[in-house]
């Protein structure tokens, strides 16, 4: 059965919601970081995201959405976090930070943004837990999926096949009970604002497994 990541980048009441999403199924929070410098937009500093334990008990899938992804590591490895994630696009040491992740006990991944092969992933496989496909453009909740994204994962599939690899694939953007069916060969679906933005996320979450 897929894994659902709840994300509350569109939540208008952040609380709230961690709240009644603690109470759902849902697998993990999908907690998304931007540092207003690799996407426009900025999310709240971690001085106030670690407070997340008081609403939350699910594990934390942690997007980072930055230039300099090293601090931003050691702070989210502290919490009750079961993924981070780091962009291939940014202009940093790659392996040195997904080892730095695998040092705090923490599953590593690599995102791609929607014009980045998956060849370029190759170099990284060995390494990796997670693969975050960007089906928008990163930075920004409630933008409509790409349907063009669906040949891109299956294309994933075929390269972890090839190498062995046994890292999930996650989809992150524009998911819902329509686009869920060009996400077929993934494990795990990102969705936002169509769980957070309805009056039952229960339902929404049940509609993205069936």
């Amino acid at each position: 059965m897929v894994l659902i990541s709840t994300s509350f980048l569109s939540s208008k009441d952040i609380i709230n919601d961690l709240k009644k999403l603690d109470n759902t199924n849902t697998d993990y929070i999908h907690l998304d970081v931007m540092d207003g410098k690799f996407v426009k937009n900025k999310t709240m500093p971690f001085r106030e995201m670690r407070h997340i334990y008081k609403y939350t008990s699910k594990r934390l899938d942690v997007h980072l959405m930055v230039k300099s992804p090293k601090k931003y590591i050691l702070n989210y490895a502290l919490l009750n976090t079961e993924y981070i994630t780091i962009h291939l696009e940014i202009d940093d040491d790659i392996e040195a930070n997904l080892k730095l992740i695998k040092n705090c006990g923490i599953k590593c991944g690599l995102a791609i943004k929607p014009d980045t092969e998956v060849k370029e992933l190759v170099p990284y496989l060995p390494l990796l837990d997670i693969i975050l496909v960007m089906s928008v453009e990163p930075g920004m909740g409630g933008q409509a999926f790409i349907v063009e994204t669906e040949t891109k994962i299956k294309e994933l599939r075929t390269l972890l096949n090839e190498y062995k690899s046994k890292a999930l694939i996650s989809v992150d953007g524009g998911v819902n009970n329509s686009t869920k069916e060009y996400c077929q060969e993934c494990d795990i679906l990102v969705s936002g604002s169509y769980i957070t933005s309805s009056d039952d996320f229960q339902r929404q979450i049940d509609s993205l497994r069936e």
